[in-house]
Protein backbone atom coordinates (compact mmCIF):
# COMPACT_ATOMS: atom_id res chain seq x y z
CA UNK A 1 0.00 0.00 0.00
CA UNK A 2 1.35 3.41 -0.99
CA UNK A 3 0.73 6.84 0.51
CA UNK A 4 -2.16 8.75 -1.01
CA UNK A 5 -0.33 12.05 -1.12
CA UNK A 6 3.27 13.18 -1.44
CA UNK A 7 4.92 16.21 -3.02
CA UNK A 8 8.05 15.45 -5.06
CA UNK A 9 10.11 18.05 -6.93
CA UNK A 10 12.87 17.70 -9.53
CA UNK A 11 15.43 20.50 -9.61
CA UNK A 12 18.56 21.21 -11.63
CA UNK A 13 20.06 23.38 -14.34
CA UNK A 14 19.22 23.12 -18.04
CA UNK A 15 20.18 19.82 -19.62
CA UNK A 16 20.40 17.98 -16.30
CA UNK A 17 17.61 15.53 -17.11
CA UNK A 18 15.10 16.69 -14.52
CA UNK A 19 12.23 16.99 -17.00
CA UNK A 20 12.74 13.59 -18.61
CA UNK A 21 13.12 11.89 -15.22
CA UNK A 22 10.06 13.59 -13.75
CA UNK A 23 7.98 12.44 -16.73
CA UNK A 24 9.44 8.95 -16.48
CA UNK A 25 8.45 8.79 -12.81
CA UNK A 26 4.89 9.86 -13.59
CA UNK A 27 4.56 7.06 -16.15
CA UNK A 28 5.83 4.49 -13.65
CA UNK A 29 3.47 5.68 -10.92
CA UNK A 30 0.50 5.60 -13.28
CA UNK A 31 1.42 2.07 -14.34
CA UNK A 32 1.02 1.12 -10.66
CA UNK A 33 -2.40 2.83 -10.60
CA UNK A 34 -1.14 5.40 -8.09
CA UNK A 35 -3.14 8.67 -8.32
CA UNK A 36 -0.65 11.32 -9.38
CA UNK A 37 -0.38 14.63 -11.18
CA UNK A 38 2.51 16.13 -13.17
CA UNK A 39 3.24 19.85 -13.12
CA UNK A 40 6.04 22.08 -14.34
CA UNK A 41 7.29 25.54 -13.51
CA UNK A 42 6.93 28.00 -14.90
CA UNK A 43 3.61 26.69 -16.13
CA UNK A 44 1.27 23.97 -14.97
CA UNK A 45 -2.01 25.85 -15.23
CA UNK A 46 -3.46 27.68 -18.24
CA UNK A 47 -2.50 31.19 -17.13
CA UNK A 48 0.89 30.05 -15.87
CA UNK A 49 1.62 28.46 -19.25
CA UNK A 50 0.93 31.82 -20.92
CA UNK A 51 3.49 33.44 -18.62
CA UNK A 52 5.94 30.61 -19.36
CA UNK A 53 5.61 31.14 -23.10
CA UNK A 54 6.40 34.84 -22.70
CA UNK A 55 9.25 34.30 -20.22
CA UNK A 56 11.21 31.72 -22.17
CA UNK A 57 11.05 33.21 -25.66
CA UNK A 58 14.56 33.69 -26.99
CA UNK A 59 13.74 37.15 -28.32
CA UNK A 60 12.70 38.43 -24.87
CA UNK A 61 16.12 39.67 -23.81
CA UNK A 62 17.22 42.28 -21.32
CA UNK A 63 14.67 41.71 -18.57
CA UNK A 64 15.55 43.48 -15.35
CA UNK A 65 16.34 40.74 -12.80
CA UNK A 66 13.49 41.86 -10.53
CA UNK A 67 11.03 41.84 -13.43
CA UNK A 68 12.23 38.35 -14.31
CA UNK A 69 11.69 37.19 -10.71
CA UNK A 70 8.22 38.70 -10.43
CA UNK A 71 7.09 36.97 -13.62
CA UNK A 72 8.25 33.59 -12.32
CA UNK A 73 6.54 34.20 -9.00
CA UNK A 74 3.33 35.25 -10.76
CA UNK A 75 3.37 31.98 -12.71
CA UNK A 76 3.93 30.08 -9.45
CA UNK A 77 0.96 31.77 -7.82
CA UNK A 78 -1.32 30.69 -10.68
CA UNK A 79 0.05 27.14 -10.69
CA UNK A 80 -0.20 26.84 -6.92
CA UNK A 81 -3.79 28.09 -6.69
CA UNK A 82 -5.09 26.09 -9.66
CA UNK A 83 -3.13 22.85 -9.34
CA UNK A 84 -0.92 22.31 -6.31
CA UNK A 85 -3.25 23.47 -3.53
CA UNK A 86 -6.29 21.50 -4.82
CA UNK A 87 -4.29 18.26 -5.19
CA UNK A 88 -2.15 18.58 -2.06
CA UNK A 89 -3.07 15.79 0.41
CA UNK A 90 -5.11 14.11 -2.33
CA UNK A 91 -2.58 12.89 -4.92
CA UNK A 92 1.11 12.32 -5.51
CA UNK A 93 2.37 15.58 -7.03
CA UNK A 94 5.44 15.49 -9.27
CA UNK A 95 6.69 18.97 -10.10
CA UNK A 96 9.43 19.91 -12.56
CA UNK A 97 10.96 22.87 -10.63
CA UNK A 98 9.57 24.74 -7.63
CA UNK A 99 10.77 27.30 -5.07
CA UNK A 100 14.40 26.14 -5.04
CA UNK A 101 14.73 27.11 -8.69
CA UNK A 102 13.72 30.69 -7.92
CA UNK A 103 16.39 30.95 -5.24
CA UNK A 104 19.04 29.24 -7.36
CA UNK A 105 18.39 31.19 -10.56
CA UNK A 106 17.12 34.56 -9.39
CA UNK A 107 19.06 34.93 -6.11
CA UNK A 108 22.30 33.01 -6.63
CA UNK A 109 22.30 33.50 -10.41
CA UNK A 110 20.96 37.02 -10.87
CA UNK A 111 21.51 38.56 -7.44
CA UNK A 112 17.92 39.29 -6.41
CA UNK A 113 17.61 39.55 -2.62
CA UNK A 114 16.86 36.22 -0.95
CA UNK A 115 14.67 37.91 1.65
CA UNK A 116 12.41 39.32 -1.06
CA UNK A 117 12.05 35.95 -2.83
CA UNK A 118 11.38 34.09 0.42
CA UNK A 119 8.75 36.64 1.45
CA UNK A 120 6.77 36.36 -1.80
CA UNK A 121 7.13 32.58 -1.86
CA UNK A 122 5.70 32.36 1.65
CA UNK A 123 2.77 34.56 0.65
CA UNK A 124 2.06 32.20 -2.25
CA UNK A 125 2.56 28.73 -0.77
CA UNK A 126 2.09 29.32 2.95
CA UNK A 127 3.17 26.20 4.83
CA UNK A 128 2.97 23.79 1.88
CA UNK A 129 6.43 22.54 0.96
CA UNK A 130 7.83 19.64 -1.06
CA UNK A 131 8.21 16.40 0.87
CA UNK A 132 11.26 15.39 -1.15
CA UNK A 133 13.46 16.83 -3.89
CA UNK A 134 15.71 15.19 -6.47
CA UNK A 135 18.53 17.51 -7.48
CA UNK A 136 19.92 16.55 -10.87
CA UNK A 137 23.60 17.52 -10.79
CA UNK A 138 25.26 18.19 -14.14
CA UNK A 139 28.90 19.07 -14.74
CA UNK A 140 28.64 22.60 -16.14
CA UNK A 141 31.32 21.77 -18.72
CA UNK A 142 28.84 19.33 -20.30
CA UNK A 143 26.06 21.90 -20.45
CA UNK A 144 26.71 23.13 -23.99
CA UNK A 145 26.55 19.64 -25.52
CA UNK A 146 23.39 18.80 -23.55
CA UNK A 147 21.63 21.98 -24.66
CA UNK A 148 22.59 21.40 -28.31
CA UNK A 149 20.58 18.16 -28.17
CA UNK A 150 17.40 19.88 -26.98
CA UNK A 151 14.49 20.11 -29.41
CA UNK A 152 13.68 23.69 -28.43
CA UNK A 153 16.03 26.37 -27.12
CA UNK A 154 14.80 28.98 -24.62
CA UNK A 155 16.19 32.26 -23.30
CA UNK A 156 17.99 30.63 -20.38
CA UNK A 157 19.86 28.25 -22.67
CA UNK A 158 21.84 31.24 -23.93
CA UNK A 159 23.24 32.30 -20.55
CA UNK A 160 26.99 32.09 -19.87
CA UNK A 161 28.67 29.16 -18.13
CA UNK A 162 29.55 31.40 -15.16
CA UNK A 163 25.84 32.00 -14.57
CA UNK A 164 25.13 28.28 -14.45
CA UNK A 165 28.02 27.71 -12.06
CA UNK A 166 26.42 30.18 -9.65
CA UNK A 167 23.03 28.53 -10.09
CA UNK A 168 24.42 25.03 -9.58
CA UNK A 169 26.30 26.10 -6.45
CA UNK A 170 23.09 27.73 -5.24
CA UNK A 171 21.18 24.47 -5.62
CA UNK A 172 23.88 22.63 -3.66
CA UNK A 173 23.80 25.20 -0.84
CA UNK A 174 20.02 24.82 -0.57
CA UNK A 175 20.32 21.04 -0.60
CA UNK A 176 23.05 20.94 2.05
CA UNK A 177 20.88 22.86 4.52
CA UNK A 178 18.33 20.03 4.67
CA UNK A 179 20.00 16.87 3.37
CA UNK A 180 17.29 14.50 4.64
CA UNK A 181 14.82 16.03 2.18
CA UNK A 182 17.10 15.82 -0.87
CA UNK A 183 18.87 13.33 -3.06
CA UNK A 184 21.58 14.53 -5.45
CA UNK A 185 21.60 12.52 -8.68
CA UNK A 186 24.69 12.54 -10.91
CA UNK A 187 23.42 13.33 -14.40
CA UNK A 188 26.59 11.85 -15.89
CA UNK A 189 25.30 8.37 -15.02
CA UNK A 190 23.48 6.37 -17.66
CA UNK A 191 19.84 7.41 -17.90
CA UNK A 192 18.57 3.95 -16.96
CA UNK A 193 20.73 3.85 -13.83
CA UNK A 194 19.35 7.16 -12.58
CA UNK A 195 15.86 6.06 -13.52
CA UNK A 196 16.18 3.04 -11.23
CA UNK A 197 17.78 5.05 -8.41
CA UNK A 198 14.94 7.57 -8.47
CA UNK A 199 12.12 5.04 -8.71
CA UNK A 200 13.53 2.84 -5.95
CA UNK A 201 13.84 5.87 -3.67
CA UNK A 202 10.29 6.99 -4.44
CA UNK A 203 8.87 3.55 -3.69
CA UNK A 204 10.47 3.71 -0.23
CA UNK A 205 9.22 7.24 0.34
CA UNK A 206 5.65 6.30 -0.54
CA UNK A 207 5.42 3.23 1.71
Amino acid sequence: MYKKSFFIVFEGIEGSGKSSHSLSLIKKLKSLKIPCVYLREPGGSKNAEHIRSFLLKRENKGFNSLTDTLLYLAARNENFLRKIKPFHKKKIIICDRFTDSTLAYQHYGLGVKKRFINYINKEIIGTIKPDYTFLMFLNVNKLKSRISNKKTINRYDKFKKSFYKRVQNGFLKICNKNKSKYMVINSSNKYEINQDIIFNRVKKLLK
